[in-house]
């Protein structure tokens, strides 16, 4: 069998795993994906953060992690379309505006290495 005859089966395997689709409007480029590091300091540490950043963080399309730091911060790391990213780290900021004295956020290259969102210990 030479590889002519194997491509109609793979346009039907690039369908089902999403990476083609028909009804993708044609010319549009995928949004890229973004990565953003980011250091909260404040009362961040022993009132629920890592939890609730994770729970926000299953409400939208974004993977990463968030972790405790020993000087008293929490890192977080979030993996996602650039709007997704934006809405979820509103989110977070949003809910724990009061705990949050400061937020230093910094652009990183996306991995993609993550499946999901998770606490780190």
């Amino acid at each position: 069998m030479n590889a002519l005859h194997l491509l109609p089966t793979v346009g039907v395997l690039l369908l089902v795993a999403g990476v083609a689709s028909a009804d993708e409007p044609k010319g549009d480029a995928p949004k890229k994906a973004v990565a953003r590091m980011v250091y909260y300091s404040g009362m961040v540490q022993g009132v629920g953060f890592r939890a609730t950043v994770r729970d926000i963080a299953q409400m939208h399309p974004v993977t990463g992690w968030v972790k405790n730091l020993d000087d008293g911060r929490v890192q977080l790391l979030v993996e996602g379309k650039e709007e997704d990213v934006k809405k979820f780290l509103d989110a977070v900021r949003s809910y724990w505006k009061k705990q949050i004295d400061k937020e230093q956020v910094e652009q990183k290259e996306p991995t993609g290495m993550h499946r999901g969102f998770s606490v780190v210990r």
